[in-house]
């Protein structure tokens, strides 16, 4: 059996979303499902006397946060093949383990407890910077949600020619059977030499070029490997992270890479993918992208 899809949930209503996202996922890859909850109950209640028939609290709303979320997903698609797990960790160091056998980790955009003017809650963000997969935060409201715009949007840095992130977005168009829209930010260098040629010509145009070029070359491979996805390029003059937020209104799904520093610790995102796990109008994938460069993406 191939490595399940796997979603984190806690009870919220942004995770029992993340549910509902996971599963449709699912059942388009045939992929098996699986719902775990982090609890510490154990650390901080003790272990229930023997003596005794009572469950510890904490124990009880585990097992209950995780029973709503199955009986939910078996609701929505009665044959998916599902497994539960109560996860004595924190929920990042779970979910982190978690996505390391898992084909992909679903996770809400806020958890049950965060402060109502965080934009994205602290697990999710932790999990979608150290992931060693792809992580999707489920964004966007019920009715961006349910829309089915039968696009996903892609976000093209300098150096994603066959990338992981690339990859990615071609099989989630093809499995949706929806356009695939390829969008490459650029900007004109702050200053030029005095006698730069480009002085000379219309650099907004050797700029758009190039843009489009790049374009052509990711996707040239897609053409004979997803001979049906309809492919849009799209070369836009302004910051990548902008352009795909407001862009995003528009998408089932918006795919970015995050490129993953050998030797570095913390949260590894680049200023799009950050500003696409904040503010993206549909949920977002981010892609881990290995090597030491640093490229558009993670300006």
């Amino acid at each position: 059996m191939e490595s399940p899809l796997v979603v984190g949930v806690d009870g919220s209503d942004a995770s029992l979303t993340a549910v509902d996202w996971a599963v449709d996922e699912a059942v388009r890859h045939e992929l098996p499902l699986r719902i775990v909850h982090a609890s510490m109950w154990e650390r901080y209640e003790g272990v229930v006397p023997a003596w005794t028939t009572d469950r510890p609290s904490g124990q009880v709303l585990a097992e209950n946060i995780v029973g709503v979320a199955a009986e939910r997903a078996r609701l929505r698609a009665p044959s998916l093949h599902l497994t539960t797990d109560v996860l004595a960790e924190d929920a990042s160091t779970a979910l982190l383990r978690e996505g390391r056998r898992s084909t992909l980790l679903a996770v809400g955009s806020r958890g049950r407890g965060e402060f109502a003017d965080l934009l994205l809650g602290s697990v999710g963000l932790i999990v979608a910077a150290r992931a060693h997969g792809p992580v999707v935060v489920v964004r966007g409201d019920r009715q961006a949600l349910e829309a089915r715009h039968g696009r996903v949007l892609l976000g093209v840095g300098d150096q994603d020619v066959d990338s992981p992130a690339v990859r990615f977005a071609l099989r989630e168009a093809a499995v949706r059977d929806a356009e695939l829209d390829a969008v490459h930010a650029w900007r004109r260098p702050a200053r030029e030499p005095a006698d730069h040629p480009l002085l000379t010509g219309d650099a907004e145009a050797h700029f758009a070029e190039r843009s489009a070029g790049l374009l052509d070359k990711v996707l040239a491979a897609a053409a004979s490997e997803y001979p049906r996805i309809r492919l849009r390029r799209t070369t836009i003059e302004g910051p990548a992270h902008k352009a795909l937020t407001e862009r995003s209104a528009a998408a089932d799904l918006l795919v970015v890479g995050a490129r993953r520093r050998d030797g570095l610790v913390g949260l590894e995102l680049g200023r799009i993918a950050h500003r696409a796990l904040h503010h993206a109008a549909c949920p977002v994938a981010v892609v881990p992208q290995r090597g030491p460069e640093t490229t558009e993406g993670d300006r």
